[in-house]
């Protein structure tokens, strides 16, 4: 029964407000549902990820559309993942860069290439909403969208972005983090640049800050620590994409495509579970909409978007392993309301 996992970047969540600190709980989810559709936000642990054939890798603005029923998912075997890098990179950095990429290649077998630079820099600046949330800027978002052009007309199937981000080691903000309270400064701008190129291109495509180390801290929270064990967010994202699933507009006007027995079709989606307080996102939203469960996980951010404030219906789990109880159960057509009690009886309506 696939299943759709969001859990929104850059709103400081207390479970995936962090660098892969939700794979728990979407490993758990796949095994419940056996099939589980998520965005990197849940799956990039930096140079920790984890490999599943029942989770699919799927870029925040496709996943909305695959909720929306929009877009269907073609797993494959493997995709050529097109590397492009910010010109703002310093010569070190996207040395490093490119080691991650020859190690991907070397280690783990995966098809890399080809790489091309932005000819000019992507200009990202970090900015704050009013509610908290984190979002940000692309200063040249041409040049992006011209290097994405570039890499696809080369044969890459999807495509990993390293930008070069602002940062300030010294700033309260970070230090918080690191102890583990805060929002992720960096998310929100992440997604303008994932969400620009996913829509611009068709491409699966996802994004690594580039930054310089940070020096040790030993009171680091360990939701913290994954971003800390190397010296570049990439390769989470690089093994991520390999397999990521192909994007299919829907309804499909190939014959042959819209026959695939292992095609993902947005009208097979089972439910979708999302933290209760972040529910107005579009994928939820969609959701709803069409009649899909919603499954609303207790996850503290800086939104309070709830069911009851958006006149919502929706299952309520006490928490991530209770969510997937819930999913076995919608699975295994047990209706969730025969597991709680008092079950109330049956009421005759008499028609008039």
């Amino acid at each position: 029964m696939p299943c759709l996992l969001v859990i929104p970047t850059g709103i400081g969540c207390e479970l995936g407000g962090y660098a892969g600190d939700a794979l728990p709980a979407a490993r758990l989810l796949a095994a419940a549902s056996g099939c589980l559709i998520t965005h990197p936000n849940v799956m990039n642990g930096a140079s920790l990820y984890w490999s599943d054939a029942r989770i699919h890798y799927v870029e925040g603005s496709a996943l909305d559309r695959f909720a929306e029923g929009s877009l269907a998912l073609r797993p494959v075997r493997r995709q050529r993942v097109g590397l492009l890098l910010d010109a703002g990179i310093e010569p070190e950095l996207r040395c490093r860069h490119l080691q991650v990429a020859d190690a991907c290649r070397a280690t783990l077998g995966l098809e890399i290439g080809p790489v091309l630079c932005t000819d000019v820099p992507l200009a990202v600046s970090l900015e704050r909403g009013a509610s908290g949330a984190s979002w940000g800027r692309l200063g040249r978002p041409d040049a992006l969208l011209r290097a994405g052009e570039a890499l696809r007309a080369a044969g890459a199937t999807a495509i990993a972005v390293v930008a070069r981000f602002p940062e300030d080691p010294e700033s309260e903000e970070l230090a918080a983090y690191r102890q583990g309270s805060g929002v992720d400064a960096l998310a929100g701008a992440e997604a303008v640049i994932s969400h620009l190129l996913t829509d611009h291109l068709g491409l699966p495509c996802a994004h690594a800050p580039a930054l310089g180390p940070l020096p040790l801290n030993p009171a680091l929270d360990p939701r913290a620590a994954a971003e800390e064990l190397g010296t570049t967010f990439l390769p989470c994202v690089l093994v991520g994409l390999s397999r990521a699933p192909d994007l299919v507009p829907w309804p499909c006007e190939q014959p042959a495509t819209a026959a695939d027995p292992a095609l993902l079709r947005p009208e097979a989606i089972g439910a979708v579970v999302a933290p209760a307080g972040a529910l107005g996102g579009a994928a939820v939203l969609a959701c709803a909409e069409r009649g899909i469960p919603v499954i609303a996980v207790p996850n503290p951010c800086v939104l309070e978007v709830t069911a009851d404030r958006l006149g919502l219906t929706a299952l309520h789990a006490a928490s991530y392993a209770e969510a997937a109880g819930l999913v076995l159960a919608l699975r295994e057509g047990i209706a969730p309301a025969a597991l709680h009690r008092p079950l109330p009886a049956l009421a005759v309506s008499c028609g008039g």
